[in-house]
């Protein structure tokens, strides 16, 4: 049997060596082209400025092992250091680049452009970078010598750093307007190559990444009916451990889970627009078990305790790739909020099919979105989480192109989706234009939104249904197609406070930005009695007259909630706590990077308690026939509170259980 060897690299070596301690690679690829399932490489601290491509996989017993020696000790970046600015205007420095450093990809020649990309199509994947921050891309000259604040930034000063690029005879000529700084004198880094760690085929398994810091990669804009790719990911393969690293500065998508380059499906709608983009979603899905979509064969991955920020589409995204994976324990933060960039695909974590996805224990903030969980969120999970700020700034105007804020976005899923025990403190909390959806033990600040809508168009004065798959249970193969009836969604034991003033009262629940905290936006949907009482007839059943019944919502259960400062309550609640005139307050409170949730809301709550809820509790979700249960197929107990703590028999609603009814502070990060 072969003995794992342990590779080293270290970019400080004084030359290049065989990969042993005393005489290391000076590249980490070096490594990646020779290592074999068992074996470790450890780098030493240093910045790498090169492409990682491992070609060999490891195995479920024996992973390849990448392993910064310190902590984010070794970088990898995707940019090149850029010197010899010659002052051109003012604040406006210039210096030209020869095409050849870029090779056959050239990111200032190669648009952030495709499916679902509604901003117009005049920034580049490449960036520059000023003390390891990136400015701002303009579309002309004239723009950037101004130096003006970008109206939609979320952070305005910042965007008066500004750059522009043009092309002149094979060389990429660069403007940057630095603000007064001499470039000369700074860092100054352009972004050169399209990823730092991942490989280019399909199916190389079992690879941890540990420790890095991973920055700078002039990624492309990753929709989900095209090639995904991000600065790293497994690139279709199995069981992939990224953690304890920091993602920062993609032009799109830090992490990618995401998909094979198919090319008969890639940017199809761009490229041919013959079919409609949803029906290019559902080829991919079905194309998908032809090029192996199986639990067998994809996903599985772990990310952990990773700082992801500063990515300009997504910090992590996947379209099927990422099935049966657990992301957790991360901070993601400062995604898309440049708003250089808007289409569809943009979040601090965006996911297509998150099959038996587990989302846990993440802080996710200031970000255009915290997760989007899009089509086919069967068994999702979304628990423990702490999420806030993720809208715009008040008073900022929507981008051309972005799409709405909220901190959780089930889109067009058939369930069962669990989002359950986290604090979701943004302006929306959940929008939801979907089904089979269990809220439980939530601290809601915000509302729901898109109830009953978001789904179906209006096309040639004729209703086109959005038909999405369901799946085997716990299983990638399609088991059935569906339109989305609304409904079938359980709201047990939150507490919801209307914490931000309704600015416009006309908005309604089919409103992404409704505004208004509470369940009174189910009240459209029927009880389980009041649904299930059309198909209990007598005598042979009639199809034609059942039809009416088919396509109608679905029922929904609400109970055990708490509702503060005016959250409005669903007819179908028998149980629940109205908080009257008692004025909630809720406020994190941030101290030296640790945040602290100060509120009177366990003495408001006083004595108020309803049951534990459970698998047995919530049923099945109609269309897949799945129990909201564990991904292994067994029970859960929603016995364990957001801290970790347990639940008694008779819970207070809300994600925290604290020891003193009376306490008002609590450390949630």
């Amino acid at each position: 049997m072969r003995k794992p060897v342990v590779y080293y690299v270290d970019i400080h070596a004084p030359k290049e060596g065989t990969g042993s301690r005393e005489t290391p690679f000076r590249h980490i690829n070096d490594a990646a082209r020779v290592a074999l399932p068992g074996d470790e490489i450890v780098v030493m601290p240093g910045i790498y400025r090169e492409y990682v491509n491992p070609v060999h996989a490891g195995t479920e017993d024996a992973p390849i092992v990448y392993r910064s020696k310190e902590i984010r000790g070794a970088v990898i970046t995707g940019a090149e250091i850029l010197t010899g600015w010659t002052r051109y205007d003012g604040d406006v420095w210039t210096v030209q680049v020869d095409n050849g450093v870029f090779g056959n990809y050239n990111p200032y020649t190669t648009y952030v452009y495709g499916d679902w990309y509604f901003a117009p199509k005049i920034r580049h994947t490449g960036s520059v970078f000023l003390n390891d921050r990136m400015m701002y891309e303009t579309a002309s000259l004239e723009e950037c010598l101004l130096g003006e604040a970008d109206p939609y930034a979320w952070k305005p000063e910042e965007s008066r750093y500004k750059w522009y690029s043009e092309q002149s005879e094979n060389r990429t000529v660069f403007y940057a307007n630095f603000r007064g700084k001499d470039p000369n004198r700074e860092k100054v880094e352009i972004s050169v190559r399209r990823n730092c760690f991942m490989p280019d085929k399909t199916g190389v398994n079992y690879i941890t990444v540990s420790g890095f810091e991973i920055t700078k990669a002039a990624t492309t804009w990753a929709p989900p009916a095209a090639y995904q790719d991000g600065m790293i990911g497994p690139h279709w393969s199995r069981g992939w451990i990224i953690e304890d690293c920091e993602i920062s500065n993609s032009r799109c998508c830090g992490i990618s889970l995401g998909k094979y380059r198919d090319p008969e499906n890639d940017m199809y709608f761009t490229t041919r627009r013959v079919k409609s983009p949803t029906q290019m979603e559902r080829d991919a899905v079905c194309r998908g078990q032809y090029h192996g979509w199986l639990k067998e064969n994809i996903g599985h991955h772990i990310i952990r305790r990773c700082d992801i920020h500063h990515c300009e589409q997504t910090g992590i995204v996947g379209r099927m790739g990422g099935v049966f994976s657990v992301i957790e324990d991360c901070h993601i933060h400062d995604i898309c909020n440049s708003q250089q960039l808007g289409g569809a695909e943009t979040a601090g974590i965006k996911l297509h099919a998150a099959i038996d996805v587990t989302i846990r224990r993440n802080h996710i903030h200031h970000s255009i979105m915290g997760v989007w969980c899009d089509w086919q969120a069967q068994g999702a999970r979304i628990t423990g989480n702490l999420m806030h700020d993720n809208q715009r700034p008040e008073g900022l105007s929507q981008a051309p192109g972005a799409m709405f804020n909220c901190d959780v976005f089930i889109e067009v899923g058939h369930g069962p989706t669990l989002i359950d025990n986290n604090l979701l403190l943004s302006r929306y909390s959940v929008v939801m234009p979907s089904e089979g959806i269990a809220c439980i033990h939530n601290l809601m600040l915000g509302s729901f939104g898109l109830i009953n809508s978001g789904v179906d168009s209006i096309v040639n004065d004729q209703r086109e249904p959005r038909y999405t798959p369901y799946h085997i249970r716990h299983r990638t193969e399609v088991a059935g197609f569906m339109t989305i009836l609304h409904g079938d969604d359980r709201i047990y034991n939150n507490v919801m406070v209307q914490q931000y003033p309704v600015t416009d009262p006309e908005k309604t629940p089919q409103h992404p930005d409704y505004g208004v905290a509470g369940t009174a936006p189910f009240d459209i949907f029927p009880s389980y009695e009041e649904w299930i009482s059309h198909f209990n007839t007598e005598g042979d059943p009639d199809m034609g007259a059942l039809a009416k019944w088919h396509f109608s919502h679905l029922p929904v259960w609400i109970d055990g909630n708490a509702y503060f400062n005016g959250a409005t309550i669903s007819r179908h609640e028998k149980h629940f706590l109205n908080g009257g005139n008692e004025k909630a307050m809720v406020s994190l409170i941030e101290e030296d990077g640790k945040y602290f949730l100060e509120t009177n809301l366990f003495e408001l709550m006083g004595d108020f308690r309803d049951g534990v809820i459970s698998t047995e509790t919530l049923g099945f979700a109609f269309e897949p026939e799945q129990r909201f249960e564990n991904p292994d197929g067994t029970d859960i107990v929603f016995n364990m509170d957001y801290l970790g703590a347990h639940r008694g028999i008779a819970p207070l609603p809300g994600p925290v259980e604290p020891e003193d009814n009376g306490a008002c502070r609590v450390r949630v990060w």
